[in-house]
């Protein structure tokens, strides 16, 4: 019985066959094995010109150097090689093999792999697309297909893109960009923090217009409790204590001591209250109001601090109109405490 072959050209020998050639022929396939699993050829897609053409590949049964029995195939030339049309190569039909191939020509022309018949799946490198693909011939008999194992997506978008998820493939947004330092949204997106649950979020955006770029850089702490974020007009922010506003206490009906940022309801319908001020800083304040509506009834009296003056005089200042409203500001030693309506 004479002997067979594989569709990469490995030799079947029948037993008893190649009597004082046996070792050869199994050297061969030997060697077509190795080149089947790791050869490297150079396939000319030109042998019948430059313009759109089918380039057959074929097995060499039971010798090396055939383009179907080896692993990486470079389709063109190693400096690319010029086409002028759309090519298609063809590849025996029955062939179950992977490859690692280059589609490695110039000119603006596809490059399809597929079985020399039949209507099986086909694998195409488009005009623009000049790199390696990773196929596999499935085999089938009379309908051979070819497909490409996608190991990984090709970035998407352009340069500087940041890369995402898009359908399962890469892609990328001209709105979201890297340039090796900064992240730049742009079309004034959010960057957006969510809770823990991911259904609701703190968003920050830029205004729709910037007149030149502006840069906030932190504080390296954390602050104290009850300070704000404040900015030296450079940009730099840093944690600072808010002074004014004023902390209304409860109804007072008997003398105290005042302490500035505090408001004071006054209530005198009992008798005659004294506020005592406190010593003083510029700018502190001291608000009251004439609670009940009686300070024409008994009086509400303002005792200054020991070398403290109110409106510029040692004296304690009396108030004993009904329903009156003020605020004492500190300005100096030399008019101490002033009203800020007269």
């Amino acid at each position: 019985m004479a002997s067979t072959y594989t569709p990469l050209g490995v030799e079947l020998m029948a037993t008893g066959e190649n009597a004082g050639t046996w070792g050869t022929k199994t050297n061969t396939n030997l060697q077509i094995i190795e080149q089947i699993s790791g050869g490297y050829k150079i396939q000319t897609l030109n042998t019948a010109g430059a313009g759109a053409n089918t380039t057959a590949l074929t097995e060499s049964d039971g010798s090396t150097g055939a383009t179907v029995a080896t692993r990486i195939i470079i389709l063109g030339a190693v400096s690319p090689e010029t086409i002028s049309g759309n090519k298609i190569v063809t590849f025996p039909v029955g062939v179950e093999n992977f490859y690692l191939i280059k589609n490695s020509t110039s000119g603006a022309y596809t490059v399809q792999l597929k079985a020399a018949s039949g209507s099986g799946a086909t694998v195409t490198w488009t005009a623009t697309e000049k790199s390696w693909k990773l196929v596999y011939f499935d085999g089938v008999a009379t309908n051979t297909g070819v497909y490409e194992i996608a190991l990984a997506s090709p970035p998407g978008g352009s340069d500087t893109q940041v890369q995402f998820n898009d359908s399962g493939s890469f892609g990328g947004s001209a709105n979201l960009t890297w340039d090796g330092s900064n992240l730049s949204i742009a079309a004034q997106g959010d960057l957006r923090l969510l809770d823990s649950t991911g259904g609701e979020y703190i968003a920050l955006q830029a205004p729709a217009t910037v007149g030149s770029n502006v840069t906030l850089t932190l504080p390296a702490t954390d602050g104290d409790a009850d300070q704000a974020l404040t900015t030296n007009g450079s940009g730099v922010l840093d944690w600072s204590t808010i002074s004014g506003g004023v902390s209304w206490q409860a109804v007072k009906t008997s003398t105290f001591t005042a302490v500035a940022g505090e408001g004071y309801f006054v209530n005198t319908t009992s008798g005659v209250i004294t506020m005592n001020l406190p010593a003083g800083t510029i700018g502190d304040e001291i608000p009251f109001i004439d609670y009940a509506g009686t300070f024409d009834s008994y009086t509400f009296t303002i005792a200054a601090n020991g070398s403290e003056k109110i409106l510029g005089s040692t004296a304690d200042l009396t108030v004993s109109v009904e329903r009156a409203a003020n605020t004492l500001v500190y300005t100096d030693s030399t008019q101490g405490w002033l009203l800020k309506n007269k």
